[in-house]
């Protein structure tokens, strides 16, 4: 009787019942139907046991410092490096849109808050250069999945949570498919620009841009420090060589950047140096994220813990652009939002322990493997599967529900467990941007005032690009394995 819990969640959903009470009303009644009130009881104790976990935390964590970045006018240098980048390509500015969200993917790995911070900017900005309000809106929602897909992603914290992976491995895994993505969508607009007459091509540098001295002088250290430390590891040092021999190597390589970019001043306007020095102090985030991570100095939640205190630090002393009286409002909107993420997350752990009572993995395993036994087959059978998911259900309970159902289905056969972890993810982030029930639909319809179903109708080209880099990750695993192999997060 229990496999009706699935039946029951569906018809629940589609009556409108929000997807959190769903996900306990569901099992909670076939459980007490069924005469198992101890397994009831078990459910409902889950859901605070399924959000008491030291790795969650780094989602409240990761949230907060995009909302301090967001509030701190790091969206605004973002936008404007995009276009000084961008601007000089045919429909420019939806080229920067698209790069603004592969760089703001490294800041807050939200899918909702890149429609909202940017849509707001970039939408009427779009709107006033000549591009539809339809279109704009359309480009800003289909680019806005890059965000949970480059790392930090939230969606990759609750999987690895789930299904005990490393969060490390998927982060690596996330960046080639999250920047394949955004190139496609680029090559899409590029397409689109001269059959739809998209604005001409325009180089945007602001002349009027300024700079504060103190985020002159830590944008100045922050490039020498990194180049440095990149070109210090092709600095040829003996065997055994010492402590002493290495800081020497990086010293150098330290003095070697500094006088590359003394020699790039002369390449340069000095209106595009300011923009460039302007992006360094967001963009060294998921630097500072990536890089802790992958030398083992911090863990993903204490590497989240860091990226608050740096938003903290960069936006009340470098940047001067946050106010104690600004902290409320910053704390408010990211328990919120933390809150709504980890509530699913605690039912969705209680739906799962009605998914293992009900033996449903097991049946499911069997009714696939009678279809076929060749895993190229199964695997675009299950995308199928997972886009008509990604249509109806957010990404997040949608992985804790069929993670546990189709994970161990897939290893068995020889998939890659991160491979696979991957393609689930990039499939039901894709879904945010997909009608009917797409959530950043909504959030860009709200922003540009626009209908849904208008939107709906100008996003699908850039739905189908989507979906082509997801069958491209599907059967070429080397595209999200190769990083996490070379950095030794996968063996």
């Amino acid at each position: 009787m229990l496999i009706w819990f699935l039946p029951l969640f569906l018809f629940l959903l589609l009556i409108g019942l929000p997807v959190f009470f769903c996900l306990l009303a569901a099992p909670g009644a076939l459980l007490w139907l069924n005469g198992q009130e101890r397994d009831l009881t078990l459910l409902y104790r889950n859901l605070y046991n399924g959000m008491d976990s030291f790795p969650l935390m780094a989602i409240p964590f990761f949230m907060l410092a995009g909302e301090l970045m967001n509030r701190g006018g790091i969206t605004v240098r973002l936008v404007e490096f995009s276009q000084a980048l961008m601007g000089h390509l045919r429909g420019g500015l939806a080229q920067v849109n698209i790069l603004s969200s592969i760089l703001f993917a490294g800041l807050s790995g939200s899918a909702v808050a890149d429609t909202s911070a940017l849509g707001s900017m970039l939408i009427p900005a779009m709107e006033r250069e000549g591009y539809s309000r339809k279109f704009a809106a359309a480009v800003t929602a289909a680019s806005s999945v890059i965000g949970p897909i480059i790392p930090p992603s939230g969606i990759m914290i609750i999987y690895a949570y789930v299904m005990g992976e490393s969060v490390a491995a998927l982060f690596l895994a996330g960046i080639v498919p999250g920047v394949l993505v955004g190139v496609g969508l680029m090559i899409m607009v590029r397409a689109m620009a001269d059959r739809y007459e998209l604005p001409a091509a325009r180089r945007v540098v602001f002349d009027s841009v300024e700079i504060g001295v103190m985020e002159r002088w830590f944008s100045l250290g922050l490039v020498r420090l990194n180049l440095g430390l990149l070109l210090a590891q092709f600095v040829p040092l003996a065997e055994g060589a010492g402590p002493q021999m290495k800081w020497l190597a990086f010293f150098g390589a330290v003095l070697f950047a500094h006088g590359l970019m003394l020699g790039l001043r002369r390449v340069v306007s000095p209106a595009f140096r300011t923009i460039c020095k302007r992006a360094v102090v967001p963009l060294q985030t998921p630097v500072l994220i990536l890089g802790g991570i992958l030398a083992g100095v911090f863990t993903p939640t204490e590497a989240a813990a860091v990226a608050v205190a740096y938003a903290l630090l960069i936006s009340f002393l470098v940047l001067g652009s946050m106010r104690l009286a600004d902290l409320p409002q910053v704390f408010s909107r990211a328990g919120i939002t933390s809150a709504v993420v980890l509530l699913l997350v605690g039912a969705a752990m209680s739906f799962k322990t009605v998914v293992s009572l009900s033996h449903a993995p097991e049946q499911l395993a069997d009714f696939i493997l009678t279809l076929s036994e060749n895993p190229l087959i199964l695997l675009f059978l299950i995308n199928l599967l997972l886009f008509v998911v990604g249509m109806f259900l957010d990404a997040g309970p949608a992985i804790i529900i069929l993670g546990p159902i189709l994970g161990p289905v897939f290893t068995d056969l020889g998939v890659e467990s991160v491979h696979f972890a991957i393609i689930m993810c990039v499939n039901l982030t894709v879904g945010l941007a997909t009608p009917p029930m797409g959530l950043v639909l909504f959030v860009a319809a709200a922003v540009s005032q626009e209908r849904v179903t208008t939107i709906a109708k100008a996003i699908l080209p850039f739905l189908a690009i989507e979906i082509a880099v997801i069958f491209l990750i599907t059967f070429v695993p080397a595209i999200s394995l190769t990083i996490p192999r070379l950095t030794g997060f996968l063996n």
